[in-house]
């Protein structure tokens, strides 16, 4: 049976003009995602990953080629409903958190569904759920500075799970933990990803985290060199 295509980009090029100077950042990148996949980008630094990342998450714009989101082309939508897709079907993840300081962790992971105009009683119960899975349940009340690193990276993965998103894009999500901590958060994704369905797209230098997904995809001066299927693994 086949698989359902979720995101798929075509010839995807992109490059800047910068005080006269013309960069090539990304050359006809092509791959899909289908629905439960989970796909490590890997590459030296300065190698397009994260360029891609922002291309696939429709904050930037291609300067060639397209994007389809479920047979959708992202040039075809406006602002908002880039905005809106960006909410209701995508869920982000980076190397720093990036959690309000002055939030707890439930209100920090509330933040997405109270954009999308859900109740405050909803948000807080679903955002508890979440925690929960994530075993944070004890650390609601706590603000991020009263959390540990590997805590804070899990509130993030709650805040980008709570509207419960086809895709979670993910730039170096195990960038700033320890091996403990990494492997943990590698465990969670892998049992979110079987329990949910949830495909990721994990930007990584850590190839230990790489071979524990499904698929490698390898940049190098921003062209794909390499597309490597890991059976049996998470």
């Amino acid at each position: 049976m086949n698989k359902q295509i979720l995101l798929q980009c075509d010839n995807l090029c992109k490059s800047y003009n910068e005080g006269g100077i013309h960069t090539d950042v990304l050359h006809n990148i092509s791959f899909i995602v289908h629905l439960h996949d989970m796909i490590a980008v890997t590459g030296s630094s300065g190698s397009g990953k994260s360029t891609l990342l922002h291309l696939l998450g429709g904050l930037d714009m291609p300067t060639k080629g397209d994007i389809r989101f479920k047979g959708r082309s992202m040039k075809m939508m406006s602002s908002t409903e880039k905005a809106i897709l960006r909410n209701r079907d995508l869920g982000f993840v980076y190397q720093f958190h990036h959690l309000l300081q002055d939030f707890n962790a439930l209100e920090n992971v509330s933040i997405p569904l109270l954009i999308a105009k859900c109740s405050t009683i909803f948000a807080k119960a679903r955002s508890m759920e979440v925690l929960t899975l994530l075993g944070l349940e004890k650390r609601a009340t706590y603000r991020p500075s009263q959390l540990s690193g590997g805590e804070r990276q899990r509130v993030a993965i709650a805040r980008a799970l709570v509207n419960n998103p086809q895709l979670v894009l993910a730039d170096e999500p195990t960038g700033n933990l320890d091996v403990c901590n990494t492997n943990s958060i590698i465990h969670l994704l892998s049992q979110i990803n079987k329990t949910h369905g949830t495909a990721f797209l994990i930007v990584t230098h850590d190839l230990y985290l790489a071979s524990r997904l499904h698929r490698i995809v390898k940049m190098q001066d921003g062209c794909i060199i390499d597309q490597d299927m890991l059976v049996g693994r998470g």
